[in-house]
């Protein structure tokens, strides 16, 4: 029977009774507090600290070698997912504009500088082949070098579109070339900017142009893939190997499948990106639909690049920047 105010059994009505304090320290230890003594059992403290020097005596959390067995993968793959969803959250980013590209195109006073370095070799030794090679590679390295330039201007252009309430952030894969300068972009407007890392078996550094905090790092690629998508409202794609191919025909393959909402693909460089991979061929050999040659088109500036994905967005009803009332592109869950 819940006690009233009017029950004589009530504290309040009872001059003897009180309201106990929280407990929130103990007076008196609980047994436990105290290992057995060594003049109880001179052996006690040893097997004691054998016991807790166990690694099965370690939680689960704190215990590392638990957590890299492959029984664990799952739980690793969870909170690889769960720490930058969550920061991401934080920080508010609810869209992002993914870049990708080459590692190896630099901006080009640093490729200036690998070139005269391999005519200075090559001077040295002028019929070691392996020179001429490096020289020659070097040299087309150099005049990709204006692709970093598109990629810091579009950078720019997007930072200061989205740097009024970050809901509309650069987001690319935090290492060097393509990704540093459309990073760096971002960063010489002010605005905060995303890299995704990826540890490999050797060592590597993020790009200097990342916002703290708005870096990750993840083992997994099908996580790092994921979130590059996750929050995607455009694919901007310059020059690149394996890996902006990876990225960009997993992109193509999702939006062909209707496995995720479509977003704009551009490709920078169309003479590049026709011999890269002839698109047309595909299709007269009918391995792809006549349209799915419309999953994508071409851009050669960065203003280009900017006003094709603004017109993109509009036509789709989802316009790339907030109205005066505040709504933007939808949420797009991956």
């Amino acid at each position: 029977m819940p006690i009233s105010e009017d029950s004589p059994s009530s504290p309040l009505d009872n001059p003897a009774g009180s309201i106990p304090s929280p407990p929130r320290e103990r007076h008196e230890p609980l047994p436990w507090q105290t290992p057995k003594s060594a003049a109880e059992d001179p052996d006690a403290p040893l097997r004691v600290a054998a016991i807790m020097a166990h690694p099965s005596y370690r939680e689960a959390e704190q215990d590392a070698a638990f957590l890299a067995r492959p029984e664990s993968r799952g739980v690793r793959l969870q909170i690889e997912y769960q720490k930058p969803e969550l920061i991401l959250e934080q920080y508010g980013v609810e869209h992002t504009i993914v870049v990708f590209g080459s590692t190896r195109i630099r901006e080009s006073a640093a490729a200036q500088r690998r070139v005269d370095a391999l005519l200075a070799e090559q001077q040295a030794s002028p019929d070691d082949p392996a020179i001429a090679r490096r020289l020659a590679v070097a040299r087309r390295i150099l005049e990709k070098s204006r692709y970093y330039d598109i990629a810091r201007e579009f950078g720019r252009l997007a930072g200061e579109a989205g740097q009024r309430d970050n809901r509309v952030m650069v987001m690319t894969g935090g290492g060097p070339g393509m990704m540093e300068a459309a990073n760096r972009g971002a960063f010489d407007a002010g605005a905060k900017t995303i890299g995704l890392n990826i540890t490999l078996p050797h060592e590597q550094y993020p790009n200097p142009y990342l916002t703290p905090g708005l870096c990750f790092s993840f083992h997994y690629f099908a996580m790092r893939k994921l979130h590059f998508l996750r929050r995607a409202c455009a694919l901007v794609v310059f020059p690149g190997g394996y890996g902006t191919f990876d990225e960009l025909f997993d992109t193509l393959a999702l939006i062909q499948t209707r496995k995720i909402q479509p977003v704009p693909v551009i490709l920078v460089g169309e003479a590049w990106w026709r011999q890269a991979f002839n698109i047309d061929f595909l299709v007269e050999e009918g391995v792809i639909d006549f349209e799915d040659r419309e999953l994508f088109w071409y851009a050669e500036s960065a203003q280009e690049i900017w006003n094709g994905l603004l017109a993109w967005h509009k036509a789709n009803g989802t316009p790339l920047l907030p109205n005066p009332e505040g709504s933007s592109i939808d949420a797009r869950p991956c």
